[in-house]
């Protein structure tokens, strides 16, 4: 994997010009802002036929461009129904034949929300799904496929930090995916303040440190600037809105000194390419 830190968008920016599906055009749209990451969304189901993941595959790897997919969004690890949760297994099945044809590994995922159950019990259920979930992933042939849990940005959600590692314990294979903004929006704006930036992404990076330094170096992670309300997220930002953090500066200065290389995907709310152009920009000129 890289030694430098990838960037790129989720999906396509609002400035993309195209209409119609066109691997070549995504690719070149994608590498003219310098990025080297591309995550494809099937945030409503995994619908992309398997060849033209294919083209794109081969399209973005002509840009050296990596894939992810972001698997849809109604799984839910933790459900207190068991139909669900093993639905969500499918949809995981689902999101890696996927992520396969597309050339990349990193399978992203919410894990679910507590319910009408404690943390603990929902995270339990959530651990014993993420079990099967392996387990289903290597018996098809994705064994090579990385499933990263998310966390997440709303206070019922399964998907603190905390719990977030929690599920990363159960393959040595599962990465996390660390949603900044949703962390900072959980807070409700308290972690990853401008005040304390940078003492606080440097706690989070060292956390991570438990995982072994694989993991440590090349995890997954989204950006965006986000709005909150006392139940944690409410909407995504663009990052000329800068009444909302958190700021990207002191995180990719701690990337750079530490040689960290994740791949971070920018989740602006239209603007993710240019956003994104902007944290690569930010973190070369380090």
């Amino acid at each position: 994997m890289s030694e430098q830190a990838r960037f790129g968008p989720a999906g396509l920016a609002d400035s993309y010009p195209g209409k119609k599906f066109d691997p070549e055009g995504i690719a070149a749209f994608t590498a003219g802002f310098g990025l080297t990451a591309f995550e494809y969304q099937c945030g409503r189901g995994v619908r992309l036929a398997l060849d033209k993941a294919a083209a794109l595959g081969k399209a973005c790897a002509r840009h050296n461009i990596t894939l992810s997919v972001h698997a849809p969004y109604y799984i839910s690890m933790s459900s207190l129904e068991e139909d669900k949760r093993l639905h969500s297994i499918d949809y995981l099945l689902q999101s890696c034949a996927l992520v396969k044809a597309l050339g990349g590994r990193r399978v992203i995922f919410h894990t679910g929300s507590c319910g009408k159950q404690s943390r603990e019990e929902a995270l339990e259920k959530a651990l014993d799904t993420m079990r099967r979930a392996v387990e289903a992933c290597d018996a098809a042939g994705y064994e090579d496929c990385i499933l990263c849990p998310e966390t997440m940005g709303k206070v019922n959600q399964l998907g603190t930090l905390e719990e977030v590692l929690a599920l990363c314990q159960v393959d040595p294979r599962i990465t996390p995916c660390i949603d900044f903004g949703h962390l900072y929006a959980r807070s409700q704006g308290t972690q990853f303040a401008e005040a304390t930036a940078p003492a606080d992404y440097a706690e989070l990076l060292d956390q991570l440190q438990m995982l072994g330094p694989e993991r440590a170096a090349h995890f997954h992670a989204h950006f965006s600037r986000i709005a909150y309300t006392k139940g944690g997220e409410k909407c995504h930002l663009t990052f000329a809105d800068t009444q909302y953090g958190p700021p990207h500066a002191p995180l990719l200065a701690l990337l750079k000194s530490r040689g960290l290389a994740p791949t971070i995907i920018c989740e602006s709310a239209g603007t993710q390419a240019e956003d994104a152009q902007v944290l690569a920009s930010t973190y070369q000129a380090l």
